[in-house]
């Protein structure tokens, strides 16, 4: 098996993010990412990226970050026990943009590869990673367009990838105290070392790559529909579950928290505005309704 080469993997993570960021200015055409470097006290920092009150985007951020330390945190071992007392390196592009018209669906993406350390042992390592959409009004276009091209990223890389990574993000992405799921899913993966280094590195720079082919023509389709108040406060109660969950159950989120990162970049995800509605149910047949009785159902899109 080829021994990891984290070089080779933050180089990939920097030059991805710059190109993430190049693509979304010039699909949005009014707003720039304003870029702040951090340094974290334990080891390592990062460069976030944000962009808000654009054409297109109300509030995105594209964050690359590099921490280390001397221990795994809580949110790492507690499903890998035998990794503490390690030293850790993470690295990783974490993505969200949330934009202004509520027929643009908001959209989530990450990349990371971690590696822990111990001297005369062989190192642990995984890539993790994926991406999910997040419509406020459904359009099954969107939907296969979004699902195809996450099934394009997982050709060449193992019979049956796409659908059981498709199968894993619908289980993830899923808000247990509302009993819904948070979107219509995409890909999710952790854990990931199965094809060895190269390969599974090879496998995590598509998904990596993908995630624009994915996301900007449902941007560039979707930007300019018509919208009303009613509309746009039904995205803001909707974004009130994205809040939750990367608040409840995001592991990126508790990772960072526990490792003493930088809060505003952590939090960036999070919507710029939201509302919350005591007890609130659409109007039925509405396509408000719709997004609940068909969108938001898990189904095979491709």
């Amino acid at each position: 098996m080829s021994q990891p080469d984290k070089h080779a993997v933050k180089a990939y993570l920097l030059a991805l993010q710059d190109s993430i960021c190049q693509q979304l200015e010039q699909e949005d055409g009014a707003a720039s990412f304003v870029e702040e470097s951090w340094q974290r006290e334990e080891g390592g920092g990062g460069r976030s990226r944000v962009i808000t009150d654009g054409a297109i985007i109300e509030k995105g951020g594209v964050n690359f970050s590099h921490v280390f330390g001397e221990q795994m945190p809580a949110s790492a071992t507690a499903h890998r026990p035998e990794l503490a007392g390690r030293s850790f390196e993470a690295m990783g592009v974490s993505l969200v943009i949330h934009p202004n018209n509520p027929f643009v669906p908001t959209s989530h993406a990450n990349v990371r590869f971690f590696i822990a350390e111990k001297d005369g042992e062989e190192p642990v390592w995984w890539f993790g990673g994926g991406y999910d959409l997040t419509p406020y009004y459904g359009n099954r276009e969107d939907c296969v367009h979004w699902h195809s091209v996450a099934q394009q990223a997982c050709e060449g890389y193992g019979e049956g990838l796409y659908a059981r990574l498709k199968k894993w993000c619908d289980e993830y992405f899923y808000l247990k105290h509302r009993n819904e799921p948070r979107g219509v899913g995409g890909l999710f993966f952790d854990d990931f070392n199965e094809l060895g280094f190269d390969k599974s590195f090879a496998f995590m720079k598509s998904v990596g790559d993908s995630f624009v082919d994915a996301y900007r023509p449902i941007m560039a389709q979707r930007k300019d529909i018509p919208y009303n108040e009613e509309q746009r406060n039904f995205q803001l109660y909707r974004r009130g579950r994205y809040v939750e969950f990367n608040l409840v159950f995001d592991r990126g989120t508790l990772f960072g928290l526990q490792t003493g990162g930088r809060t505003e970049s952590i939090l960036m995800s999070l919507p710029p505005l939201v509302r919350w509605e005591y007890n609130w149910t659409p109007e039925a047949g509405s396509p408000e309704a719709e997004l609940y009785d068909v969108f938001l159902q898990p189904q095979e899109w491709v």
